[in-house]
This record gives structure tokens, sequence and C-alpha cells, in this order.
């Protein structure tokens, strides 16, 4: 049978969407209540959110995570959300609050920081019915009972040190699904799901940097009518 490429809808009001590097279709993906995700966008910026062309969002930030702004991501986007709940600075009842409230506003999973306590996974673990995913910020971060304690997924992010956090994490995990930072460019990603992740997490250009861009194309435009 010949192998057909994927007919593409378009509309001229919808041509400038973020897309994600295509080397990220070669990951495995991890298959998510029937999804399968290759691709995680990772901003918390609605308007980028509601123009990608990735296949999930990873919705995490600085600060204390509030019910309002998961209800926002959520809301406004129309693909699956991991929202994260903490678990540094906030942890125990109230990452169990933050997770059980953003399954029920529709998120695919929850997102973890590394120095949350077991205590609080477990928690979490026993108030919802969606994944836990937390992060790995290196080789030396203990995932053994976290893991036993309703951890599903890891997200690597171990900077400049990410692929070789993964190659390790592949190694001693053979089949634990993998998430993790692609680095800077198209080598780095294939890098990176070469030594074994399974799904790909890309920071977009900031909405300043996307705006900068698009008035620099009005003002050449503008020039070139004159």
């Amino acid at each position: 049978m010949m192998k057909m490429d994927a007919p593409e809808i378009m509309t001229d009001l919808k041509q400038d969407i973020v897309r994600v590097p295509k080397v990220i279709k070669e990951a495995s993906g991890i298959i998510f209540f029937g999804k399968r995700i290759r691709s995680i966008i990772f901003t918390t910026d609605i308007a980028i959110i509601r123009n990608t062309d990735a296949e999930a969002v990873i919705a995490v930030y600085p600060f204390t995570p509030h019910p309002a702004i998961t209800k926002s991501i959520i809301e406004a986007a129309d693909i699956p959300v991991f929202s994260g709940i903490g678990g540094g600075l906030t942890h125990g009842q109230r990452s169990a609050y933050m997770a059980l409230f953003a399954e029920a506003q529709g998120s695919l999973g929850v997102v973890v920081n590394g120095p949350t306590p077991v205590e609080t996974i477990a928690e979490v673990n026993n108030v919802i019915d969606i994944p836990i995913i937390s992060t790995v910020t290196s080789i030396h971060s203990k995932i053994d009972e976290k893991l036993a304690a309703g951890v599903k997924v890891i997200n690597i992010s171990a900077a400049k040190d990410t692929v070789e956090t993964v190659k390790y994490f592949r190694e001693n995990y053979p089949d634990l699904p993998i998430i993790a930072t692609g680095g800077p460019d198209e080598e780095t990603i294939q890098k990176t799901i070469e030594a074994g992740a399974n799904a790909i997490t890309y920071t977009p250009p900031s909405n300043g940097e996307l705006f900068s861009s698009k008035m620099k194309k009005y003002r050449k435009q503008e020039e070139s009518e004159k």
C-alpha cells in the first residue's frame, strides 16, 4: 500500500502558529489514556498555547500554584494540559488539593517539583486518578521511593547534562516513561531522543520575541509599499 502524507488544513488567520521542531516526531511518545504524546510545549502563555502544533502543554511556573491559573490555562487550551501542583515550598495537603482541582478541571496529569517529599506524592496519589509526573534535575535524583509512592512518569530537566541524565535513567529504568527537555536546537533534541526520552518538552520563543519578529515584518511591508 502506498504511504500517503497527511493533508494539512490551514486558514490565512492561523498561519503564524508556533511549530515544534519536526525531529520530535521521531520520539516514541507516551500514550496517556489512548492519546500518544511526543511534543509538549513548556509555557503558561495562553496566546501561545492556543496557537501551537504541540500535542500537549506542561504548565509549570516559578510561583505558588493557584487554582485560578490552572483553570485559565485548561479552559483556554485545545490540547491536553499537564498542570504543576508544586511540591517544593507548596507540599502536603495543599498540593493534594491542587491536584484534585486540576483533575476536576480536565488536566491529563499533574507535575511535582524535584524536592517534593515522598509523603506528598503518596497524599496526591490517594486523591487523583491521573498520572503524577516528577521532575528530575540530575543523575543524583532519587526516584525509587517516589515511584513506589505513585509517580508514573519522570520529567528530566538537567540543563546541559540532560542527555547524560536521560541516558542514565533509561539504562537503569528501561520501562519508565521519560519526558525530557530537548535543548536549543534539533541536534540536541535528536541526542535526547536517542538517549531514551519518550517525549520532548519544547520551550517556545517568548510572546515579546514573537511580536518583535512580526513588527519587523510589518515595517518591511510598509517600506515596500512606499
